[in-house]
């Protein structure tokens, strides 16, 4: 694999759009909400339709699935630290209400500014450095590198909500 890859397409309008709804929903995190389906499926469906648009194959050979896992495992870890950083207080109809905090919202922030940092830096000028530790770490396509990004944001979101359904439950359950 001497040959360069090609990482990431140059962002799209649609791109930045999902990204700063992204965004924003870390002002409702921060203003606090109830736990309940709008909370749950929101995210969701944002993660999901960007991995709809994206990913398009999950590559395997060299170290992509290295690639991808770790890609997977960090956007976990950054998920359950945004939940571990949100405070839980159960609202006067029995739902628990969910405020985060400044550590969950400087880890979601974190999540998505990296995930675009990369996007944008990868076609505007990082793709040769991009390309070379690639091959220098057996990375075979950049299908590998969207695969990652995806599985983070994925991972992200699906962590965060576990966490805070979990702890939600539980608090119910005190409660009651």
């Amino acid at each position: 694999m001497g040959a360069a890859i090609e990482i990431i397409p140059v962002m799209s309008t649609t791109d930045y759009l999902i990204n700063a709804v992204l965004v924003l929903l870390v002002i409702r995190q921060i203003r606090g909400s109830k736990l309940d389906l709008i909370n749950l499926v929101l995210p969701l469906v944002l993660v999901v339709g960007a991995a709809c648009l994206f990913l398009k194959s999950f590559p395997t050979a060299g170290n992509d699935l290295v690639l991808i896992i770790t890609g997977a495992v960090v956007g976990a870890l950054l998920g359950a630290g945004a939940a571990a950083g949100t405070s839980l207080r159960l609202g006067a109809d029995g739902v628990p209400f969910a405020k985060a905090g400044i550590l969950a919202a400087m880890l979601w922030v974190v999540g998505i500014g990296f995930r675009m940092g990369f996007a944008y830096f990868s076609s505007h000028g990082a793709g040769p450095s991009i390309d070379r530790f690639s091959v220098q770490h057996s990375i075979t396509s950049g299908q590998a590198w969207v695969a990652a990004l995806v599985l983070m944001a994925l991972s992200e979101v699906v962590a965060r909500i576990l966490v805070l359904r979990v702890r939600g439950h539980r608090l119910s359950a005190t409660a009651a």
